[in-house]
């Protein structure tokens, strides 16, 4: 809480959002746990379809969401790979709900060595910020309305990757898939 970090309950988020100064934001990852274990270099899978509390609250609050990308998350570990292993798939996502985080099965670079460690590979983040996408204030928002700005939201993030994705070394044949 020290670090300006608070609990992702509606709650939480709801007081944020209706302080009174301006500049105060939000920054949600979305896709959570279950995304983490998708991570990989190459892919580009977000865990965003089902996820639509973030734009029933915005609605609610009248808040802008603002489509955010980061190139290169994927390549700083890698993941043992648990598609071929369907029993370690399943108990990563036990353990997930049990503990609120997923434990993938990783491996980076060392302190002294390139090819095994829990460091980071040094890769670069490049983070691309698109355009907000301004939302009205609506008390009770119907499931139209919430499904209309996450569909806004999608195309956003899907346009925002496409434009920058081969100026970060993105072959043109990769494409932004959403879960």
């Amino acid at each position: 809480m020290s670090s300006a970090c608070c609990s992702v309950s509606k709650r939480s988020l709801s007081w944020i959002l209706q302080q009174k100064e301006k500049g105060n934001f939000l920054v949600i990852v979305i896709g959570g746990a279950t995304e983490a274990l998708e991570a990989n270099p190459g892919k580009f899978i977000l865990n965003l379809k089902k996820r639509k509390g973030f734009v029933k609250l915005a609605l609610q609050n009248g808040a802008h969401l603002l489509p955010v990308y980061s190139f290169g998350e994927n390549d700083l570990f890698l993941q043992m790979r648990s598609e071929k292993r369907q029993w370690m798939l399943t108990l990563q996502l036990k353990l997930t709900k049990i503990l609120g985080f997923s434990p993938p099965i990783f491996h980076g670079r060392g302190i002294f060595n390139y090819t095994f460690g829990i460091i980071p590979f040094r890769k670069p983040i490049n983070t691309v910020v698109g355009k907000p996408i301004e939302l009205p204030q609506i008390e009770n928002p119907s499931q139209e309305d919430i499904d209309e700005y996450h569909q806004k939201y999608l195309t956003s993030l899907h346009d925002l990757f496409e434009e920058y994705k081969g100026q970060y070394g993105i072959d043109e044949m990769q494409h932004l898939v959403f879960q």
